[in-house]
């Protein structure tokens, strides 16, 4: 057996009795700090108390008591340099072989209600991360245990062969590493959120924890998995969402889902949203949801296929009944009825996700994060909407009350269509979506050929200015009656003058929407 001694210091202590226990009875000695030491002395386990070895008691309320040359030598010398060993003789200081570790719960005090300052501050553990890193840094000589889940795989290999591999101890000393490193980086964010309104710091550290390892990723040659952020976000979201039903969620799900959910955060009355490869193929708000889904489903009733629905009220009978008649992947509602359930459940591959307070007002703050090769894009969320009153009327023709309650919906729709986008809507639902275009025309003509007929009379809206006139000659043709886009072209006049040919009512927003 190649590890005699092992100091065990763990603020959870789920298990640890067992694996200690375990441990003592291969013969390994077992030193232990204040709590723990207590803990594992009631489970009837002989322990060494760490101020025995460092002859000083803890200190200023347990802040300082692994913080010793003793300690930190017995763990950090090592074992095939002479000159190490000939000190730790010297000092008459005993190698330590095992650590055996976690952190003091910062995480969970953060997420505990109305905590102070001071309590969050008290969790911030110093001499765990310091021997973490020691035993980390000396892997090839200090087996390091930070996860309960390693306990098993840990004893298991000193019981029948005296060691761990120096595969098994890098993969432990890594995995060290990686603890510390988001342990710290909690902490950080933590702090920046409270001490400072820096949004885009010259050092940016960001933690994921693993939620979920994909069959594949976008396509089936590719690995894939489901990352979600630490500390967890509160606001609902893809992450925090409950599976009551179907297959796993792939990569492309969550991705649809995701776009599906932010886009109906935009509306408080009864809203549908359908995503087809993660923009919106019909949008509807409406007295009830029933209404919506209809009213969403008519904008384009080949494109759902396949796709994702996402509600804000709750599902019933009659509504599953009629969604029951696709075939969809994902369906994303605040609640489903017993009855609902028991049509939606027949369909075994069908995701059904519950997402609470979905029906709710979100509060949409923070930041959003995108990868390219090499590093990251950040930007604040996108959630600022200009109002009627910040809104300029251009044409000869005025928009009636109807029309600019129909454009401040087109407008919360356009901005989660992927640009160059355009969208057509009659009171509070889409006729016409058109979107990923590398010209806005092309955007136009889409939507109006799709829309067809239901394109008359109805509200357009642009998700940046018209760059040339084309786009309105094109929904003017159509029949449409009324326009709002952000302007700012240098072709505004032209575009106008379009407008005022056509008797359209055109307003500029103010405020572009690109979603790349």
């Amino acid at each position: 057996m190649n590890v005699k001694r092992a100091l065990i210091s763990v603020s959870d202590k789920k298990n640890i009795d067992i694996f200690i226990k375990d441990l003592s009875k291969l013969g390994i000695e077992i030193i232990s700090t204040g709590g723990t030491a207590s803990f594992l002395k009631k489970s009837g386990i002989k322990i060494t108390d760490i101020s025995t070895l460092t002859g000083f008691p803890e200190m200023l309320d347990g802040r300082v008591k692994t913080l010793h040359p003793t300690i930190h030598a017995g763990i950090l010398a090592k074992r095939s340099n002479k000159n190490h060993m000939d000190i730790l003789k010297k000092h008459k200081i005993k190698t330590i072989d095992l650590l055996v570790i976690n952190l003091y719960p910062f995480e969970e005090t953060i997420n505990k209600p109305n905590v102070s300052l001071d309590e969050v501050i008290e969790n911030i553990d110093i001499g765990g991360p310091t021997l973490i890193r020691a035993a980390a840094k000396n892997y090839d000589n200090v087996i390091v245990v930070t996860n309960q889940e390693q306990y098993k795989m840990v004893f298991k290999s000193l019981k029948e062969k005296g060691d761990l591999t120096l595969k098994q101890r890098e993969k432990l000393a890594l995995d060290a590493f990686s603890h510390t490193a988001q342990y710290d980086t909690i902490i950080s964010t933590y702090l920046r959120n409270i001490w400072s309104d820096e949004k885009l710091p010259n050092n940016l550290s960001l933690t994921m924890r693993k939620k979920q390892d994909m069959r594949y990723g976008e396509n089936p040659h590719l690995q894939g998995s489901f990352y979600k952020s630490v500390p967890e976000i509160q606001e609902p979201c893809i992450t925090n969402a409950i599976k009551i039903h179907g297959k796993e969620l792939s990569y492309n799900n969550i991705l649809d889902s995701d776009s599906a959910i932010e886009c109906i955060k935009e509306f408080i009355e009864p809203t549908c949203v359908i995503i087809k490869h993660a923009t919106p193929c019909g949008i509807a708000s409406a007295d009830n949801i029933l209404k919506a889904w209809n009213d969403a489903y008519s904008t384009d009733t080949y494109s759902p296929f396949g796709g994702i629905i996402c509600f804000n009220r709750r599902v019933d009978k009659k509504l599953a009944l009629e969604i029951n008649k696709l075939f969809l992947e994902v369906v994303i509602a605040p609640d489903f009825d017993k009855a609902a359930l028991g049509v939606l459940v027949q369909k075994k591959n069908l995701r059904l996700l519950k997402l609470e307070e979905l029906d709710k007002k979100v509060d949409r703050n923070g930041m959003i994060y995108r990868s390219v090769v090499g590093g990251f894009l950040s930007q604040e969320r996108d959630v600022k909407m200009t109002t009627k009153k910040d809104w300029k009327i251009v044409s000869k023709k005025k928009p009636s009350e109807k029309d600019l309650i129909s454009m401040d919906f087109a407008v919360k729709c356009v901005k989660h269509i992927k640009s160059n986008s355009v969208v057509f809507v009659k009171d509070t639902h889409t006729v016409g979506i058109g979107g990923g275009q590398t010209a806005r025309v092309d955007a136009t003509w889409i939507a109006t050929n799709k829309g067809k007929e239901n394109i008359k009379g109805s509200t357009m809206a642009s998700d940046a200015f018209f760059p040339f006139r084309d786009a309105v000659d094109v929904a003017a043709e159509a029949g449409v009656k009324s326009i709002i886009q952000p302007g700012g072209s240098i072709h505004d006049e032209e575009v106008i003058k379009a407008a005022d040919e056509h008797n359209i009512a055109m307003v500029f927003s103010g405020q572009r929407y690109f979603r790349h």
